[in-house]
């Protein structure tokens, strides 16, 4: 029996190899590969012996070679591939232990060059893997060092590897290939700075874990993460406390985060069913919590809680006075964690960089049955004209910092959307709605409930899209709203312009809709 060893992850490869050949296994190796073997007492018959012509151009050139991939690509029964193979003096590989050059090590590297990267795209070792996994009838691959332990266990015991584990092992070695070769491709199409979506999109991500259960307990889900630099993703989370995180817990925490990434002052956003139910801004995080709480103190139970400052010990107390799923926030003060802990239920999440947005050419994806619905991310907040002010009163500076904040949230609630704020502070949220006047309603309702009709005196409402009619402006007329946003387009809008004069109402149009569905 003969292998083909040839790994840059050299993790466990000479205690490995040492048992193969204890097996009676006759390797053959290259480059640093056959160079730790050797000087770990591990006989090994050099790449060039068997090829008969010497490794080149940088070791770029060692085993594309048809003495390696005939040995590798003859089927042991055919009679006449096997009668080749003998006339041709080439010996049958039968098992193949390749990894491949670190790509995606090196790209994730800061500053890493274009040349770099290009000098760390495998050639020799995805051939290899390529047409060993092939032949898997005849030849076992091995990609993952994950899986010596257990082809070594079928030689001891059976002296050959089984055919259920080769075509594992076969199947294992395309998906890598097919990662490694998209890394590859998204890379180079990030270096091309290519503006226009690909006519063929393949993706590659890993998985952080596997989850108990999907959005209900009869789906199957894991958390896969993408393969790049940056920072302030849910997925590089450092969770401190608390059982795992479920699918709803993921998807819902997602949503509070890239809302709070919307605000530089400290910051926090209570989020229920990846809408916002309750946000609020002040100079210290505390009196910021306060705020967010006492807008919605009904949905938060059993909410998320998403900060962008260090939690204070003064404010994990507040926290803890409620049941609360989960906390996110960049960091902590040892005091606050342990008051945090004393809830066993509470998962508690560090997540540095929290404020780093994505970047605009990011992909937002949408699974449809069949197909794929693929768009840039709704990274921009207001568009580059900025803000139209279309009534006969302008807002002051004060209801244009209220506008501006209710902009923000219902930027991140399902359409139809509608958010009303004051002081820095959400007074209610109407997400999701068939209707945009019963979001409206909604959201002023709610702001009645929880801080009384006189909170929403002199309060802003944004609008995620146009109001296709002027009724929802009788709602903030009735609710004492006194400044409207929305981006503007629809064939009434003078209706709606009309309106807001008749009533004292300021409003104004960004010209950038925030559907979020």
């Amino acid at each position: 029996m003969r292998a083909l060893i040839s790994v840059s992850d050299k993790s466990g490869i000479v205690e490995f190899s040492k048992k193969l050949v204890d097996l009676g296994v006759e390797i053959v190796s290259t480059g640093g590969t056959a160079k730790k073997l050797i000087e770990s007492g591990v006989p090994v018959i050099g790449i060039s012996e068997v090829t008969g012509f010497p490794e080149c151009l940088d070791g770029r050139v060692k085993t594309l070679h048809p003495n390696i991939h005939a040995g590798l690509l003859a089927i042991r029964g055919n009679e006449e591939h096997m009668k080749q193979i003998k006339e041709l003096d080439v010996t049958p590989i039968d098992l193949v232990v390749v990894n491949l050059y670190p790509f995606k090590a090196t790209i994730m590297k800061d500053n890493v060059t274009r040349e770099d990267a290009i000098e760390n795209i495998d050639i020799g070792g995805p051939t290899m893997l390529r047409s060993a996994a092939k032949n898997y009838g005849d030849v076992a691959v091995v990609v993952d060092p994950a899986d010596y332990e257990g082809v070594l266990k079928e030689l001891e015991e059976n002296k050959e590897v089984s055919a259920d584990t080769k075509f594992y092992l076969s199947s294992k070695v395309f998906e890598h290939t097919a990662a490694y070769d998209t890394l590859i491709a998204n890379y180079m199409r990030k270096e091309r700075k290519v503006e226009e979506l690909p006519e063929t999109l393949t993706m590659t991500f890993e998985k952080v874990q596997d989850m108990r259960y999907g959005e209900n307990p009869h789906q199957k889900a894991a958390f896969y993460k993408e393969v790049n630099k940056q920072k302030g993703y849910l997925a590089n989370a450092e969770q401190l406390h608390g059982k795992e995180l479920s699918f709803n817990n993921i998807n819902d925490t997602n949503g509070a985060l890239e809302l709070v990434k919307e605000f530089d002052e400290p910051t926090v956003v209570a989020c229920k069913h990846a809408n916002p139910c309750g946000v609020g801004s002040a100079d210290k995080l505390i009196d910021a919590y306060k705020k967010a709480y006492a807008a919605d103190p009904v949905s938060i139970y059993g909410g998320i809680v998403v900060v962008n400052r260090e939690i204070d010990a003064e404010t994990a107390a507040e926290i803890n006075k409620i049941f609360i799923e989960i906390v996110v926030a960049p960091s902590y003060t040892e005091e606050a964690i342990e008051i945090l802990k004393s809830k066993k239920n509470i998962r508690i999440l560090k997540l540095e960089n929290i404020n780093e947005k994505q970047p605009d050419d990011a992909y937002d994806l949408k699974k449809v049955g069949g197909g794929l619905l693929v768009q840039t991310i709704d990274s921009k907040l207001l568009s580059e004209e900025g803000i139209k002010v279309v009534t006969e009163r302008k807002p002051s500076d004060k209801e244009m910092e209220d506008l501006l904040f209710a902009w923000k949230i219902v930027k991140y609630a399902k359409s139809n959307g509608i958010s009303i704020a004051k002081d820095k502070q959400s007074l209610g949220v109407g997400p999701g709605q068939v209707s945009r006047i019963w979001a409206a309603k909604q959201a002023a309702d709610h702001a009645v409930e929880h801080l009384g009709k006189e909170s929403l005196e002199g309060s802003a409402l944004a609008s995620d899209a146009f109001f296709p009619f002027a009724d929802s402006i009788e709602v903030a007329v009735e609710s004492g709203i006194k400044a409207i946003i929305q981006p503007g387009g629809s064939i009434r809008d003078e209706e709606v312009i009309k309106a807001c004069n008749d009533a004292g109402i300021a409003m104004v149009f960004t010209g950038m809709r925030h559907f979020k569905h």
